[in-house]
């Protein structure tokens, strides 16, 4: 009866906005401002929720941030302005146990960790998801730029509409379950500008604050200052060799390196151009060679989370097309299923620089449509 009395509301209710309580997550930012803003806009009962993830003393003499310092002020003026409640939450344990720790570890193993995946996996898409029910909520609005659509077999999750915001790539281990409970009102918009038009509407304080840049909790992008501070005697120096084991240089730590890198060796001299194609934190060995040795086909995946319609393992193989890296395009490639969380992704193309640590993302050839993703790993 009550759907008959109320049509399907922007977060697709069948009841008045007024009665419909959505959670927002409030990083401080634009976009998440603007979701908060609109939604209270619209009539629905609105409550800010905000991360303090890291050291909130640390975090004030760094712009660009998010989730502490000033941006949790920011969060609570754009809540007070627009009459909703506001909450802070110190997630700062949950955050160094499920994120920190293992960045740096992965690291240390010679990974390249994607540490904003596992924290939208691990905190804000779980424990904050969790509060969000706990506050009696419809459901969590985040101002991620990606899309959930409703099919035929339940939500699903789509790219955004401008493909150069678009975040599936930081969003593909979102479960199915969250999934229904999660909405992303920015995915539609044709562009950043559209959402500060938005903000500037609202009147927001932060409308014309810069977008956040780096790892949240990494300074300056030193990935390997953090590193040393969170494992003190953990970086060891080592060699610079070739592929047939010829010391070449020295080095401080394979920490200082990634997979694919040409620049900052310290090995000039040569007639050929060398990279980093192997990172051995065994031995403490930095393996170098030439280009051509970065390309590969074969990516071993695991950790996948599969968001197709039917089983992963029903069929043998899947044609998809892959992000093996957040800043390239999806390739076409094949998806073997190995079992129900790993499979070897066979890429028509090869592909250079593909890390240990890194993400590798299954999209749909003919849609928008993410199928989920995995973690590449060194097995196979």
């Amino acid at each position: 009866m009550n759907a008959l009395k109320h049509p399907i509301n922007s977060l697709g209710f069948a009841k008045p906005p007024s009665e419909t309580r959505v959670v927002v997550a409030m990083s401080g930012g634009v976009d998440s401002s603007v979701v908060a803003a609109q939604l209270k806009q619209e009539g629905y009962d609105v409550i800010g929720v905000t991360l303090q993830l890291y050291d909130h003393g640390a975090a004030l003499a760094k712009k660009g941030a998010c989730c502490a310092g000033v941006d949790i002020h920011d969060a609570r003026r754009v809540s007070e302005e627009m009459g909703f409640p506001h909450y802070v939450l110190d997630y700062e344990n949950i955050f160094r146990d499920a994120v920190i720790d293992e960045f740096a570890d992965s690291y240390l193993a010679g990974a390249t960790p994607v540490p904003c995946i596992r924290c939208n996996e691990r905190v804000k898409f779980k424990d904050l998801l969790s509060t969000a029910r706990d506050l009696d909520a419809d459901c969590m609005a985040t101002g991620h730029y990606i899309q959930r659509k409703s099919g035929a077999n339940g939500a699903e999750l789509h790219c955004a509409t401008d493909a150069t915001r678009d975040q599936s790539y930081f969003l593909f281990s979102t479960t199915r379950e969250q999934l229904e409970f999660l909405r992303f009102p920015l995915g539609h918009l044709p562009s950043k500008d559209a959402t500060r038009a938005l903000a500037a509407q609202y009147d927001l304080v932060v409308a014309h604050k810069p977008d956040s840049q780096d790892i949240c909790f990494v300074p300056d992008g030193n990935y390997a200052a953090v590193i040393e501070k969170l494992r003190p005697g953990a970086v060891e120096p080592g060699e610079i060799v070739d592929l047939s084991g010829t010391v070449l240089g020295q080095h401080d730590g394979v920490i200082h390196y990634t997979i694919g890198q040409r620049r900052g060796l310290g090995i000039g001299g040569l007639d050929t151009p060398l990279y980093v194609v192997r990172l051995d934190p065994d031995t403490h060995q930095v393996i170098v060679g030439p280009k051509e040795m970065l390309a590969t086909r074969r990516v071993p995946i695991r950790e996948i989370n599969w968001l197709g319609d039917t089983p992963m393992m029903s069929q043998k193989e899947w044609p998809l097309s892959v992000k093996v890296r957040s800043t390239r395009p999806p390739r076409d490639a094949i998806l073997r299923p190995i079992s129900e969380t790993e499979a070897e992704v066979e890429l028509f193309a090869p592909e250079a620089g593909v890390s240990p640590g890194q993400a590798c993302v299954f999209y749909s050839r003919e849609s928008s449509r993410i199928f989920g993703g995995g973690w590449i790993w060194r097995g196979a």
